[in-house]
């Protein structure tokens, strides 16, 4: 059953006067009753930050751009790497390498010149959320990670500001809209983070391509829609994607009496959702070519240990190194897979994030004869097996 909700007042004042050019541009939102002139000018006066320029950030910003929003910024501290061109539509081939937030601008540059792109190269965090949000008079949350949307919400509550979420894995893909005192917010969805490890990242698990389009572009319209005050904005509802049944449903959300929102930013969203602390300088390590080494020792029958590879099934099938054994990180996290502990163990994944992880995770339960693989298994193709493709 759908459930109808009020609309809600303009969040920006109506901006300068349209120029003759820009009334060519946007004539095609000119002519639309609820829109017209004024909401317009509303979009063109509208400070609007996007939080992340990847799958969801790129259709979320070229969207905004061609409505004619304002102001633009970017919060986006990672660089443009090819596995990113799958989804990540803001940039192309001649951006790899470069960082995200350039590409992105002058993407936008490229597509509507009348906007005005402010760029944060940064990672987010407890410091500089609340200075970097205060400036703006909407966020739109396309991260993906739990430590970050928790921050984005702690911080949009605090400064009274609403927001749009969404959320995508493989083909499944959420959309809302949280304003803390005007309905319900994020720790309202999710009260507690889920376990470390029981839910993939995007590099972990994959993401249909297209599923950014279909959820960023929701996002976007959510945006124009609150700038604007025309229809009924998402505030209080959950919009849930299956993109391989082709399906919408809807779900009703409502503020949580109990759930108690921070007067004050936490000091480490990481360690609140229950992930480790950087120990990737204290962990034992192996290099690729000794890591070659013990597999020659291992094959002569010199030596015993297992190697296991962390990645998920996918990332296996793509590439692996001869001999390794698929542990998945989250099944090991969640304790469904038990590794030996009679015999040494060296963990790899794809770049040595999730390896260290996981080796962090079983010496603190008692594996005293574990490794990690230093780079994973692009630091293996890199030194040892260059013919390996890399993903």
């Amino acid at each position: 059953m759908a459930v109808s909700t009020p609309a809600l007042p303009p969040l920006v004042s109506p901006g300068p006067e349209l120029t003759p050019e820009e009334l060519r541009r946007y004539s095609r939102h000119l002519i639309i009753p609820e829109v017209g002139l004024e909401g317009q000018r509303r979009l063109k006066n509208a400070r609007v930050l996007v939080i992340g320029a990847g799958g969801l950030g790129s259709p979320v910003l070229l969207y905004l751009a061609a409505a004619g929003i304002g102001t633009l910024g970017i919060v986006e501290d990672d660089a443009v790497d090819d596995s990113n061109l799958q989804r990540q539509v803001i940039h192309g081939v001649a951006d790899v390498g470069r960082p995200k937030a350039e590409s992105a601008r002058d993407s936008i540059a490229g597509l509507n010149p009348h906007v005005a792109v402010e760029l944060h190269q940064v990672r987010l965090d407890s410091t500089n959320a609340l200075e970097i949000f205060s400036g703006y008079d909407l966020l739109i949350d396309g991260t993906d990670n739990f430590a970050t949307r928790y921050l984005v919400n702690d911080a949009a509550a605090i400064l009274g500001k609403p927001y749009v979420w969404g959320s995508i894995l493989r083909f499944d893909g959420q959309v809302s809209v949280f304003w803390n005192g005007r309905g319900p917010t994020y720790r309202d969805l999710y009260p507690e983070a889920p376990q470390a490890g029981t839910v993939p990242s995007c590099a972990e698990g994959g993401v249909f391509g297209v599923l950014c389009g279909q959820i960023g572009s929701v996002m976007a319209a959510e945006a124009i829609k609150l700038v604007t005050g025309i229809g009924q904005p998402l505030l209080g509802r959950l919009l849930v994607l299956d993109a391989l049944g082709m399906n919408w449903r809807e779900l009703r959300l409502r503020p949580d009496p109990d759930t108690v929102q921070p007067a004050r930013l936490l000091e480490d969203y990481p360690a609140f959702c229950g992930v480790p602390a950087d120990r990737e300088r204290t962990l034992p390590t192996v290099s690729p070519p000794e890591l070659e080494a013990m597999l020659r020792e291992r094959a002569a029958g010199r030596e015993d240990f297992v190697l296991v590879d962390v990645r998920e099934p996918g990332e296996a099938r793509i590439v692996s190194i001869d001999g390794a054994e698929l542990a998945p990180r989250g099944l090991v996290l969640a304790g469904e897979v038990d590794l030996p502990r009679d015999r040494p163990l060296v963990l790899h994944c794809k770049s040595g994030v999730r390896s260290g992880e996981v080796l962090g995770h079983l010496l603190d339960r008692g594996y005293t004869h574990a490794r990690h693989l230093t780079g994973g298994i692009l630091g293996w193709i890199e030194q040892v097996e260059p013919k390996k493709p890399v993903y």
